[in-house]
């Protein structure tokens, strides 16, 4: 630095003919500029470390403050919520030592060809109670796998955690309930006989009600003899009312991420979700929009036959029929 490399000048040697007034550096203090040089042994360290303080570059000072202060907003709780694309789960298959859909008071049918129906999720962090970190916030910005939401648009503002897990078990059992009834209907409306069926569906760690389209389908999969999957490993989200109609969910662009990592080739979508769903299918998976549970039954049995070509598909002009 400058102001360094000018202090080095009242240390330097001169011959002794050279030096104002004949004196020596090495030999004894002398007057330059002024000021006294301490020679050596003299002391003078205080005094040196203060000049050597103040000759420190700002700029390096600012950079430690800056330093700081970035350590501290990285560390400390983000007011957003990260999603990513979360684990699926087989409806026909078992969660834990459970089966995801148990059935009593009837016959049940498994698939013979490893044929999958795959509900999708969404892992969500920064849930109540439980704050992300504005560093984690920073790298899902650029993770192009994951979307990064103000918590008030996925949150009720001041939702504490237990609330947030209550309405996340209630939204999962009235969909639950809902593919029940639905699902029997169905069934009944095609002269099965379901007088005292009883179904209950078993997932860990899933709350919400977008996997009521899933659920339904499983269902009547497993009590028809008809092998609807034909083989093949298909996803699909969406709410199912009481009158068969399938709804709008979030997340659906991440979820179909979640459904071509695992597998999936098919993925039914909602109508009411083109507009997301259009233009952002991943290479390999083929969307089909569905908009009633009948359409979506449909749908299942013609990709498990293989006549899937003429299946509607997400455009970005596709209205949400209801």
């Amino acid at each position: 630095m400058g102001a360094m490399a000018d202090s080095h000048v009242v240390g330097a040697s001169y011959a002794p003919s050279a030096q104002p007034n004949g004196s020596d550096p090495q030999y004894g203090p002398r007057k330059q500029g002024g000021t006294e040089a301490a020679g050596p042994g003299a002391p003078g360290r205080p005094h040196t470390l203060k000049l050597w303080i103040k000759r420190v570059d700002r700029r390096s000072w600012a950079l430690v403050v800056v330093a700081f202060l970035a350590v501290f907003v990285l560390a400390a709780p983000s007011p957003y919520v990260l999603e990513t694309p979360g684990p699926t789960q087989d409806v026909l298959g078992n969660s834990g030592s459970e089966p995801v859909i148990s059935v009593s008071g009837a016959r049940t049918y498994s698939s013979t060809s490893g044929g999958k129906l795959l509900l999708t999720t969404v892992n969500a962090s920064g849930i109540p109670g439980a704050p992300v970190t504005g560093l984690d916030t920073l790298i899902a910005w650029f993770d192009p796998h994951a979307t990064v939401l103000p918590e008030e648009v996925v949150f009720p503002s001041g939702q504490s955690r237990q609330e947030y897990d209550k309405e996340s078990k209630k939204d999962m059992a009235v969909s639950q309930g809902a593919a029940s009834s639905q699902a029997l209907a169905f069934l009944s409306s095609r002269g099965v006989d379901v007088s005292g069926v009883k179904l209950s569906m078993h997932v860990d760690r899933i709350g919400g009600p977008s996997a009521g389209l899933m659920y339904t389908l499983g269902a009547i999969d497993k009590l028809t003899a008809q092998d609807e999957t034909g083989g093949q490993v298909i996803a699909g989200t969406g709410t199912m009312d009481k009158h068969g109609r399938v709804g709008r969910i979030g997340g659906i662009q991440l979820k179909m991420l979640g459904a071509k990592r695992d597998g999936a080739t098919w993925f039914l979508a909602p109508a009411g979700n083109c507009d997301e769903v259009a233009g952002h299918v991943p290479s390999g998976l083929r969307d089909v929009r569905v908009s009633t549970l009948s359409e979506a039954y449909s749908a299942l049995t013609k990709i498990g036959q293989g006549q899937a070509d003429s299946l509607p598909h997400c455009t970005a002009s596709a209205p949400a029929k209801r």
